[in-house]
């Protein structure tokens, strides 16, 4: 009888191994990580000035009001001055995403038709953005993204003290003013 040698059934995983590790390596390398992004703010320079400067004043059918409210709502008076008695019928209510997009598309639009654009070719409209006491960042920060997603280059983040917010918020059945750790300049 003639004895056969068996070959060894071990397979060498080193070399796997080490070439795994050589294309993981590879691949961390040669793909670039996500950066973190962030969205410029233009805020107006302190002025030392004691004159004021004269500016014409703003018209009401040039402006978009945006209440941030609770439970993800947004509270539009669109071309309506606050203390106008059409206010109390004609606020809407809004929600975020889509639907706040659509709104402001609308207001502009609306607004160009009117008054047309102006000598730099952009829209008149001014969205004021005022934030209740029952928003959230998320809220500041989903608005923000919308005015520059509908690329309103005339916004104001303002603090809901008047009284005519107060008449309007009453109606809306939320409590005036900010959340504590709000910091804004109206």
């Amino acid at each position: 009888k003639v004895l056969s040698k068996k070959a060894s059934t071990r397979v060498d995983m080193s070399l796997m191994v080490y070439l795994g590790f050589l294309l993981i390596t590879f691949f961390i390398l040669a793909t670039t990580l996500s950066k973190p992004s962030s969205m410029s703010l233009a805020v107006p320079d302190k002025q030392n000035k004691e004159e004021p400067q004269e500016t014409e004043p703003l018209k009401a059918s040039k402006v978009l009001t945006l209440f941030l409210g609770k439970d993800n709502t947004v509270w539009a008076l669109d071309r309506i001055a606050a203390d106008d008695d059409k206010a109390k019928t004609d606020l809407k209510k809004v929600s975020y995403g889509p639907d706040l997009r659509t709104f402001i598309f609308q207001s502009q639009g609306q607004v160009d038709r009117e008054h047309g654009k102006d000598d730099k070719g952009l829209s008149q409209v001014v969205v004021v953005i005022k934030p209740l006491k029952s928003s959230t960042d998320k809220n500041m920060v989903d608005v923000l993204d919308e005015m520059m997603i509908s690329q309103v280059k005339r916004y104001a983040i303002m603090k809901p003290d008047t009284p005519v917010d107060s008449m309007v918020i009453s109606l809306v059945g939320e409590s005036l003013g900010f959340r504590p750790g709000h910091k804004c300049q109206g």
